[in-house]
């Protein structure tokens, strides 16, 4: 049976519940959880004339984004902890989520990802695809997605 699972969060409402029962899979299994969250790199400066960004901003956006990374991890490793499952987190900044979620499961050695699906539906799946979907379709890790 699986024994160590990569949990992908972002921290949405889908997400959460994905973590909750990601949880109770754990905690049936008696496996242990790596909860990952995948942060955006910073927007692209734009130059013209001049500065259009502020040169301070894409700093600004990283000490956000690792607030708001440290902020779900946090939270995700204590409800893992509360329930009596053990679980640690990791984060890394990466402008393809899906690559790093999969590169995050095995460098973690986890044998299965547990991750939710945001399921984007009609032009813009088909344009954008998802997360999840490029997870399922990269991955020599089995997943096991949450709807």
């Amino acid at each position: 049976m699986f024994k160590h699972l990569l949990v992908p969060t972002d921290g949405s409402q889908l997400s959460d519940s994905a973590v909750e029962r990601a949880i109770d899979f754990a905690r049936e299994t008696g496996a242990r959880i790596t909860f990952f969250y995948a942060q955006p790199e910073p927007p692209m400066q734009i130059y013209g004339d001049g500065p259009v960004m502020d040169a301070h901003a894409p700093e600004r956006f990283a000490k956000l984004a690792q607030s708001r990374a440290d902020e779900t991890l946090g939270k995700a490793v204590e409800v893992a902890t509360a329930a009596g499952v053990a679980a640690e987190s990791r984060t890394l900044v990466s402008e393809t989520p899906y690559v790093a979620i999969i590169g995050a499961a095995e460098a973690q050695g986890c044998d299965i990802i547990f991750m939710a699906s945001h399921g984007r539906r009609g032009i813009t799946g088909l344009l954008l695809g998802s997360e999840t979907q490029k997870v399922l379709t990269h991955s020599k890790i089995p997943v096991l997605v949450y709807r």
